[in-house]
C-alpha cells in the first residue's frame, strides 16, 4: 500500500564565505519631544548672571545670580550664590541665598546658607543649614463651597376639618 521511494539527493548550492554577520539594530525612534517650558536649564559654576530670570521650567544654578528668579522648580547648587528674590513652586537650596524666598515647598539642605525671609506652604530645614530671617507659612485659600441646595418640601394635602355639632348628638 505504501511504498517508499528513494530519490537522488539534490545538490546543495555552494556558499561563498562572507564576513561575520554583524548585529542589526533597528534605527532608534526619535526621543519624544519635551513639552514647551519643561526642559531643565543649567547656569554653570563659571557663569555670573546679572538680571532677572523667569520661566515655566526647571532651573539649576551652580554659578552666581544677581537678580530675581521666578521659575517652576529651582535648585541652588552647593557652590551657587543668589542675590535677589526667589519665587518658585519647589525650591531646593544647597548654596548661598541673600534675599527672600517664596515657594510652595522649600527645602534647605545641610550646606544651605540663607539670609532672608521665607514664605512657604511646606518648609524643611536639614541639620547644619544656616537660616537667618523669618519664615511664614501660608495656606491656600479653601475652595469656595457651593451653597447647599434644599429641595422644596412637597405640598401637603389640606387638612380636612370636620366640625361636629355636639349639641345635635345629645
Amino acid at each position: 500500500m505504501f511504498s517508499k521511494t528513494t530519490s537522488a539527493p539534490q545538490p546543495q548550492p555552494t556558499r561563498t564565505p562572507t564576513a561575520a554577520p554583524t548585529s542589526y539594530a533597528p534605527p532608534a525612534a526619535p526621543a519624544p519631544a519635551r513639552a514647551p517650558g519643561k526642559a531643565a536649564s543649567l547656569l554653570a559654576a563659571d557663569l555670573t548672571f546679572e538680571g532677572n530670570i523667569s520661566g515655566e521650567g526647571e532651573l539649576l544654578i551652580d554659578g552666581v545670580v544677581k537678580g530675581d528668579v521666578h521659575v517652576a522648580r529651582l535648585i541652588v547648587g552647593e557652590h551657587a550664590h543668589v542675590e535677589g528674590t526667589i519665587r518658585s513652586g519647589q525650591v531646593e537650596i544647597r548654596g548661598h541665598v541673600h534675599g527672600n524666598i517664596e515657594g510652595k515647598a522649600v527645602r534647605l539642605l545641610e550646606t544651605a546658607h540663607v539670609e532672608g525671609d521665607i514664605t512657604h506652604e511646606q518648609l524643611s530645614i536639614d541639620v547644619g543649614a544656616f537660616f537667618q530671617g523669618r519664615c511664614q507659612q501660608f495656606r491656600p485659600a479653601p475652595a469656595p463651597q457651593p451653597a447647599p441646595v434644599y429641595a422644596e418640601p412637597a405640598p401637603q394635602p389640606a387638612a380636612q376639618v370636620i366640625e361636629l355639632d355636639h349639641a345635635a348628638q345629645r
